[in-house]
Order: structure tokens, then sequence, then C-alpha cells
């Protein structure tokens, strides 16, 4: 018997499968697992901040994950000159403005997604993108592999849903997922 999804809905990547699958696979349960810390909450909520002095937020989380997912496989991979998808002057995604609540940064955050698996559809795991100069600087090199691109969007996704999953805790006691 396969299990094809979790009991809360997320996919479940397979035991078994080549390279590009597995990777696309585990970005996509990561991706459904910041979703699912989301879901059931009202604004006020998903605006609040965990502890002082952090602002981190779980719609600032969502936020900032569409301009993560914009910059790598926009701007890095296809070499694109995008702008920040939540203005000028947020170019991280984690400020927050009262007139945009979670369905409309979800819209924003999927639309990366779609556009990104556009982008990539075609690609080998080996093809590359140009980093900046600054962050060729973090990184040691001026290019990287679409497969270091995945992995680093899987081990992002994982260290923000850790936030999540706190943020999540104290705001209504629920953990896991």
């Amino acid at each position: 018997m396969t299990t094809t999804t979790t009991p809360d809905g997320r996919p479940v990547p397979p035991a078994h499968a080549d390279e590009r699958t597995m990777l696309e696979a585990w970005l996509d349960f990561h991706r459904a697992t910041l979703a699912l810390k989301c879901a059931g909450l009202d604004d006020e909520r998903l605006r609040r901040p965990a502890v002082p002095p952090s602002r981190m937020t779980l719609l600032g989380l969502v936020q900032h994950m569409a301009e993560v997912e914009r910059n790598w496989f926009q701007r890095v991979f296809a070499s694109l000159d995008v702008p920040p998808v939540f203005g000028a002057d947020n170019t991280d995604g984690f400020t927050l403005a009262p007139e945009r609540g979670l369905e409309e940064a979800t819209a924003a955050w999927q639309a990366q997604i779609a556009r990104g698996r556009e982008l990539t559809a075609d690609a080998s795991l080996d093809d590359a993108g140009r980093l900046s100069e600054r962050e060729a600087g973090h990184v040691g090199d001026a290019g990287v592999s679409l497969r270091w691109i995945l992995v680093h969007l899987i081990e992002e996704y994982a260290r923000h849903n850790g936030h999540a999953d706190l943020l999540r805790e104290r705001l209504d006691g629920v953990t896991g997922t």
C-alpha cells in the first residue's frame, strides 16, 4: 500500500525515486507544511510575532518565501530582472501591509512557485544560475546548479517551518505537523 498524502493532506515524498523527483517532492512537502501552519488562523493571529524583539510572523513567513522563490528561480536561475514581490522597500518580504492578508500573500507565493516550475521544467539539475557578487561571496562561487538551488530551498523551508511551528504553538498551542 502506497500512501500519497499525510493525514493532514500534505504530499508524502516517495521512498524511492530519481533525484529530481525526490528533490521536488521534498520541496513540495515543505511548501505544504508552511501552508498548513497558517491554516485556520485569523488575520490578527497571522500577524502576531512570536516574542519581542522578533517581528517574525506567520504571514511574514509566507511573504518571505514568495520572495525566496522569486529570487532563486527567477533572479538567480533564469537571470531575470524582476522587482521584489511586495515592493522595493520589502526585499525580504517580512514587512506586513495592513491591506494584505493571507489570501493575497498566498496567491503571490503560489504564483512564484508556479513561475519557478515553469522556468525549471526543462532544465537539468546541472544547469546553473548566476549569483550576485554579494551572494557569490557567501557561497564561494558565482554560479550554482539547479540541484544546489533545490537543496537550498528545502533547507530554507525546513528552517522556516521550524519557526512557523514555534509561532503556531505560541498562538494556539497547535504542535507537530
